[in-house]
């Protein structure tokens, strides 16, 4: 195979970033874009003269010369459209959440097996290269046993109409937290309140727990005053912050902790360690960049994608129980029986 032909449907808020980004890899070429809005198509076909416009998606499948197909259209439509293409013979990436419940997530991955083609979830945040540096501290056992990680995800708006902050913002959290951890979650507990639209939670709090008595955390909110995108591991040597809005400086490992000393009282026995603050070295890329390279690669090697149909089966598992313990108070929801 010399270039995958794509095409892309979808060229609202994120759509663009796909194009662009998939556009501008030698290994690849978009052939066409789809879209119901005549102006997002016009916009595409000013900037892109070569690339074709179509505002029928069954043109996409219908095409022998096109590889894979984009989806980065509303979430409530993600099934049906990966299915159609999968059907289809078409290897498939799709904008997070891949579904928005479990057994048309279950579907699409079973369907990708039988069709053998790649299905691929844009869960972003695997591929950053600070998350990448937080593994290898994990990996690395520079911050020792884990004791637990928080997350906050929190700005002033885009407000959704069709999602809640929960399916919106928290893939991002929920696919850093289980990629890091390498293992899943035991239960959920979530709580939340629809201040702005009825029945649609623009505030949420989500505790996840793991075995081995690792906890988890996720602030999600598009009505806070100040934009916000923080993860903080906690370990019994060492801590770690993710600061997604630091420029520069977005990870800094912190030899801070408590020790266990040999004396004569329990509360002789601990005493608080404050050691130096590092900040290691990054080599930045566009995440998005490394993502749509990682899709491309996956289909001329033949390899499993990273953000394949089981991680996003993984993530919206723990969402449809986060989204089930939120609708009943908070209670806690085994995700064993989602």
């Amino acid at each position: 195979m010399d270039k995958v032909n794509i095409g892309i449907t979808g060229l609202g808020y994120w759509g663009p970033n796909l194009l662009r980004n998939f556009n501008q890899l030698n290994e690849c070429r978009v052939k066409t874009c789809c879209d119901l809005d005549a102006e997002s198509l016009n916009k595409v076909k000013a900037m892109y003269p070569d690339i074709d416009i179509t505002k029928d998606f069954s043109s996409l499948l219908q095409d022998s010369d096109i590889d894979a197909v984009v989806i980065a259209t509303s979430a409530v439509t993600h099934h049906k459209l990966a299915k159609q293409a999968i059907t289809a013979g078409k290897h498939v990436y799709v904008e997070k959440p891949l579904t928005l419940n479990v057994d048309d997530a279950e579907e699409l991955v079973s369907l990708a097996k039988e069709k053998n083609v790649k299905l691929m979830v844009g869960h972003l945040m695997e591929y950053h290269p600070a998350v990448e540096m937080l593994k290898n501290l994990i990996q690395d056992g520079e911050l020792g046993d884990l004791y637990y990680l928080y997350s906050q995800r929190v700005n002033l708006g885009k407000i959704r109409k069709d999602e809640n902050a929960l399916w919106s913002f928290a893939p991002h959290d929920l696919s850093i937290i289980m990629y890091l951890l390498e293992t899943d979650p035991v239960n959920v507990c979530a709580r939340g309140q629809a201040y702005l639209q009825p029945d649609i939670e623009d505030v949420v709090f989500v505790n996840v727990f793991f075995p081995n008595k690792v906890m988890a955390q996720v602030q999600l909110s598009w009505l806070d005053p100040h934009k916000i995108r923080r993860t903080t591991i906690v370990g019994n040597k060492k801590m770690a912050v993710f600061d997604d809005m630091e420029p520069t400086e977005m990870v800094r490992v912190y030899d801070k902790g408590v020790d266990n000393g040999n004396y004569s009282t329990f509360g002789e026995s601990l005493s608080l360690r404050f050691g130096e603050v590092k900040i290691p070295y990054i080599k930045m890329v566009e995440p998005l960049r490394l993502e749509c390279q990682h899709f491309i690669d996956c289909i001329k090697n033949d390899t499993t994608p990273r953000s394949d149909g089981k991680d996003g089966l993984r993530v919206v598992k723990l969402l449809q129980a986060a989204q089930k313990s939120l609708k009943n108070g908070g209670l806690p929801v085994d995700i064993e029986g989602i």
